[in-house]
């Protein structure tokens, strides 16, 4: 078996996981990354609207105590404070500190860095590269990482995190005395097994859309790193809040989820139902009352002048546009396809939105033969990202396993119940550095490294290569199908508790099913086995999310409930821990009151 030793081993190169690896190298470890697909694929390439930071190159108003409201709220208050307030507070400088390595922002008239509209956003804080942002971002730091000299395996999946200390207990309070030893996994061409020696590892896995049957998600985003933590002895915080971005595309059905960028929207785009009616100003919450637009008028000027700053209806948070326009289709106002109408051709002559959004300009004509310059495109909601992740330290990002960091959207308790547009790409920036840096740190600090028990490593071999000593089991691939249809139809955007119950019911029947999962062939070049073995983080993380989703009792942000439709304080004060339970199959919740937030920064949200 290959075996490689590191001080720091990054799990993931997306945003999050590249910007970890530069920021470790940087502060002198020793560090490889490591990621299912080929180096530049990450999906952070779908962020494409910008990335949110407060520079003021376009308002000068704009400040980091705004952003910081700003996320606080759309997050409706269940946002760990001190992420959002260090986020707020060091995007500018990581937005920066981009440039300075070779990205190539859209300018302001007077050469600043340009900054775009996005909901949520007070103000116009989205630094972007047309409609390709996450693209640049991508490209910037992946050229970093290469003229560093950082180690990538590519194509190489990590199957499990291996721990040194006491072995007493695998669940309960095991991660107190259990410390990262390294990292198991195989390269997925050949099938053959290598493991990674180092004290510190840093999940930066991307999320879990993949559970669900539309979704606007890449290949990759399994729920590795939420399910990895998990079994290490870590906690996962706010898994029932699952975000449906608005706007994914609803035909035809082979691009069915595929992201249609906020920056539509942002740039002038309007939402219309089967009637023509812009009907968003039928939807804005007495929350956002005051900064939002009452009139087609008061919107349109904001669009051409913008002096009021009432934004458009179409630009309040994700969740509220996404449960207006499902209750539109619903009512029976939607388009053929299933979805409603985004138009920004009535808005924009066609050389404006081919320059700001060529990306759509060419997805739409080249998949859907719609040419969005003239004619409006048919969108509606689909799973794009998870609020939930692993609990961290604000500071350091560091885990409840000693050595075990979570960075980006595996990672918990930044965005609350909400993210706000663009918050995604500036939240790799700076916890992505602090993570690096923190991991880094505590490697030098060890006096003696960890050392791997050679018996982990044979159960980890044992566990990958279960699925091929099955004979007449079920294939992957159906129990994948079943479980996105489960989840879709039981766990989606609108929620009740009977079928949350059926759901979790459905799940363990799923679960037992994969015990029996069988694989034909042998380890090179198999899909279905990378399938089986990433069949088993998506049921447990599938299940997180529905058990939290059934014990909150309210909705808010993207978690909404049928039999509960209003917020209630009490659940306002309280987060909910997923911990995995004590036969290590399933989880269990808990309770935990939120951070306490410091008088100085209550002061922000009294007006």
């Amino acid at each position: 078996m290959e075996r490689h030793a590191y001080d720091v081993v990054v799990v993931g190169a997306g945003g999050a996981g590249l910007r970890a690896a530069i920021a470790a190298h940087d502060a002198g470890a020793r560090t490889a990354v490591v990621c299912k697909s080929l180096l530049g694929k990450a999906h952070t390439v779908m962020a494409e609207g910008g990335i949110a930071a407060a520079m003021g190159n376009r308002w000068p108003e704009d400040n980091w105590e705004v952003h910081f409201r700003d996320t606080m709220r759309g997050g409706k208050m269940l946002n760990n404070w001190r992420m959002a307030q260090l986020h707020a507070q060091e995007a500018p400088e990581r937005v920066m500190e981009l440039e300075d390595w070779g990205a190539l922002f859209d300018r302001t008239e007077d050469g600043l860095i340009s900054q775009r509209d996005f909901g949520g956003h007070k103000y116009a804080r989205l630094a972007h590269v047309g409609d390709r942002t996450g693209l640049e971002m991508i490209r910037t730091l992946q050229q970093r990482v290469v003229q560093l000299g950082i180690d990538v395996f590519m194509e190489c999946t990590v199957t499990d995190l291996l721990l040194a200390g006491d072995r007493a207990d695998l669940a309960g309070d095991r991660a107190e005395s259990r410390s990262i030893a390294g990292a198991f996994g195989y390269w997925r061409e050949t099938g053959r097994f290598i493991l990674f020696e180092a004290p510190s590892v840093i999940l930066a896995t991307g999320g879990i859309g993949k559970s669900f049957k539309v979704t606007s998600n890449s290949w990759e985003y399994t729920g590795d790193g939420h399910a990895l933590a998990l079994r290490a002895g870590a906690s996962l915080i706010n898994m029932e809040f699952v975000q449906f971005h608005p706007t994914g595309m609803v035909w035809p059905p082979s691009v069915k989820g595929l992201l249609v960028t906020e920056s539509v929207r942002g740039d002038g785009g309007i939402l219309k139902n089967s009637e023509g009616r812009r009907f968003m100003f039928d939807y804005i919450p007495d929350f956002f009352r005051a900064e939002t637009a009452d009139t087609e008028e008061e919107a349109d000027r904001w669009y051409d002048d913008k002096k009021n700053n009432r934004r458009p209806p179409e630009l309040l948070p994700r969740d509220e546009v996404a449960r207006a326009i499902n209750s539109e289709i619903k009512a029976g106002r939607g388009s053929p396809h299933g979805g409603i109408y985004l138009d920004i051709a009535s808005r924009r002559d066609p050389e404006f939105i081919r320059k700001r959004l060529p990306s759509m300009y060419h997805q739409f004509k080249e998949l859907a033969d719609v040419d969005i310059t003239a004619e409006p495109m048919e969108i509606g909601p689909t799973c794009h990202y998870v609020m939930g992740g692993v609990e961290v330290d604000p500071d350091t990002e560091l885990s409840g396993v000693t050595g075990l960091y979570a960075v980006g959207e595996c990672s918990g308790g930044m965005h609350g119940s909400n993210r706000l547009g663009g918050n995604s790409l500036s939240d790799l920036l700076v916890f992505g550095r602090r993570a690096g840096e923190a991991a880094a740190s505590y490697a030098a600090g060890q006096g003696s490294r960890p050392v791997v028990d050679e018996a982990d490593v044979k159960a980890a071999e044992r566990s990958a290569l279960a699925p091929f000593d099955v004979e007449g089991g079920e294939n992957p691939y159906t129990i994948q199908q079943d479980l996105q249809q489960t989840m879709n139809d039981l766990v989606g955007i609108i929620r009740t508790a009977s079928e949350l119950e059926e759901s979790l019911t459905a799940i363990e029947g799923l679960k037992k099913r994969a015990r029996s999962m069988v694989v034909e062939g042998h380890r090179q070049y198999n899909p279905g086995w990378h399938l089986a073995l990433d069949l088993r983080n998506m049921l447990l993380v599938s299940e997180a999310i529905a058990r939290a989703a059934l014990a909150r009792e309210e909705s808010r942000g993207g978690h909404t409930r049928d039999d509960y439709p209003k917020p209630d304080p009490d659940w306002g004060t309280k987060n909910l821990v997923v911990r995995l339970d004590d036969t290590g199959s399933g989880v269990t919740l808990t309770e935990q009151p939120l951070p306490v937030m410091p008088d100085e920064l209550k002061s922000y949200f009294e007006e």
